[in-house]
């Protein structure tokens, strides 16, 4: 009697962001092609091995993925097994259902799960390693905010969308001559806007990590305008708050493990801005622009070698990781590391050292 398969499941959770489905597609065929496991995926991140929706993988479903923006799996940002929301009697309550996913995990006769996520899915991925679910996780976001990796895939991709955007409004701001905000994800860390506001040419950079003081803002464009300069570049963060401030909230999503969506605060800072600086102000939201679309060469590049590596891991038995990038070398770290905060940008960053030297403002010289 012929020997059944090994096999073993993937998962996408968290927002979407390219190099995803590349991941899918290294993770799969090396587990089929060079392992001889079967692959299922699991559709919607953890709400799929909560309600039992998965689907088997051949070469097929995982060929022509590495330039696909987004996950064929699908993926949720509402669904931890641990705080699970629900309806009940016309009001929100929230359940622990681990139990349940662990046992879907075993139903599923796999011998691990590798979840592709960013701090809150590996948090959660972390927690289940600990109640006994065999895990390797992959680090993604596009915020490149994960500990325990010195950077994730997604990132790349978004610094160089966010590039492309600044390039652009550079044209319309010396036109009119206005102060152009673009305002880029980064609810915690400002890692995008500080790489695409350099490689932009941007004016102004403001990261959460340095709260910013409106008058140092302005003085900024001020500056420039006597120099005759009349227009300025201002690239922020969607989690920068003013110093002394509190971010600005767009909205809060209930259900959600991290409940609470920053976005908005470019227009803010442009009514301050015209009001303070004299100068008329326009900005630009990139939002979801930023995880949509092909991965750059870099991504689907990082994208293969953690996916081959998270496969070499669920063979060698080394569950409760997550593959890292560290000093250039693809290797594993404890999924504790992902789930221990965000990993800001450090104030002594050489590229911030570079960016100031270059005249470049961080909004906190007032």
């Amino acid at each position: 009697m012929p020997q059944k398969k090994k096999r073993i499941a993937i998962l996408t959770g968290g927002g979407d962001c390219p190099g995803i489905n590349a991941v899918i597609r290294a993770v799969a065929k090396k587990a089929m092609l060079e392992c001889g496991l079967e692959v299922v995926g699991i559709e919607d991140g953890f709400d799929g091995l909560i309600r039992g929706r998965h689907q088997k993988l051949d070469r097929g479903d995982v060929s022509g993925l590495l330039t696909l923006g987004g996950t064929i799996l699908g993926t949720s940002n509402t669904s931890d097994p641990y705080r699970y929301a629900e309806r009940s009697s016309g009001r929100l309550v929230f359940k622990d259902v681990s139990k349940k996913v662990a046992a879907n995990v075993r139903a599923l006769g796999v011998e691990a799960l590798v979840c592709i996520g960013g701090d809150g899915t590996l948090g959660i991925a972390a927690r289940l390693w600990g109640d006994g679910v065999p895990i390797v996780g992959i680090p993604k976001t596009i915020d490149n905010d994960l500990r325990g990796t010195d950077v994730t895939f997604g990132f790349d991709t978004a610094v160089s969308i966010a590039t492309e955007a600044i390039d652009r409004v550079h044209s319309t701001a010396q036109s009119h001559h206005r102060a152009m905000i673009v305002e880029v994800m980064g609810r915690r860390a400002g890692w995008i806007a500080l790489y695409a506001g350099v490689a932009g040419g941007g004016d102004i950079i403001l990261i959460p990590e340095i709260p910013y003081v409106l008058d140092a803002v302005a003085a900024k464009v001020k500056e420039r305008k006597k120099r005759g300069r009349r227009f300025s570049i201002v690239v922020i963060a969607e989690g920068t708050k003013a110093r002394g401030g509190e971010a600005v909230v767009r909205k809060i999503v209930e259900k959600s493990a991290d409940p609470v969506r920053f976005g908005g605060v470019g227009f803010v800072l442009g009514e301050q801005l015209e009001k303070a600086a004299g100068t008329e102000a326009r900005t630009v939201v990139l939002g979801h622009l930023q995880r949509g679309g092909s991965p750059t060469a870099a991504d689907r590049i990082l994208a293969t070698q953690l996916g081959a590596k998270a496969v070499e891991a669920v063979m060698a038995g080394e569950f409760g990781r997550m593959v890292a990038v560290r000093g250039g070398m693809i290797v594993t770290v404890p999924l504790e590391k992902a789930a221990g905060g965000p990993r800001t940008v450090p104030l002594d960053h050489p590229l911030i050292t570079a960016a100031r030297a270059l005249g470049t403002s961080f909004g906190d010289e007032a």
